[in-house]
């Protein structure tokens, strides 16, 4: 689908030079000699570079057309995760590294959502909060102060996240799996 040069956004996936890159930042810029431009910096999903493109506000840009299908977690091995899609029990896997570090937070069944671009999956978007217990953390300190001091926590999965005094060992708390972050005690 073909969209205006000003139209573009943080994130989007384009086609360009016969490859697909997604917008990292974007900026329109109308100098007072010449016409308005979109300063765009990309990062291609297939040979992970960055590029540094100008396109005049007339140009048109290729969107790339995604297809988002739902899936439940079943579980992983050494390089990948796998998934099965509910209602035709169909199963993919996808490699860990098109996932990172938030392959951590998958949990037994838990859905997810796979962005698709030519039958290939790209990208893998879970919840937007999880909950994780407590595995390991420190003890709290008399006399800190509630609003300024987090402590840092182990979650059962391994990952590190600071959490409030309060928070004890054996918790259950609720984590934003886009920046992995404690938001509240479940």
């Amino acid at each position: 689908m073909k969209i205006n040069a000003g139209e573009i956004r943080v994130g989007m996936l384009l086609e360009h030079k016969n490859d697909l890159w997604q917008v990292l930042k974007t900026q329109h810029v109308k100098p007072g000699k010449g016409g308005a431009f979109a300063q765009v910096e990309m990062k291609s999903l297939n040979k992970n570079t960055k590029l540094n493109e100008r396109f005049r506000s007339s140009e048109t840009v290729e969107k790339a057309s995604l297809d988002e299908v739902n899936y439940n977690y079943l579980y992983e091995d050494e390089n990948n995760y796998f998934f099965m899609e509910p209602k035709s029990f169909e199963q993919i896997e996808i490699k860990k590294s098109l996932i990172g570090e938030k392959g951590k937070l998958l949990t037994e069944n838990l859905e997810v959502s796979v962005s698709f671009y030519n039958e290939l999956p790209i990208s893998v978007d879970l919840p937007k909060q999880v909950i994780c217990k407590i595995e390991t953390t420190d003890a709290a300190l008399k006399g800190q102060t509630v609003s300024s001091s987090y402590k840092p926590a182990i979650l059962n999965n391994g990952l590190n996240v600071q959490v409030p005094p309060f928070i004890e060992v054996g918790d259950e708390v609720i984590i934003d799996t886009r920046n992995l972050e404690y938001i509240k005690k479940n």
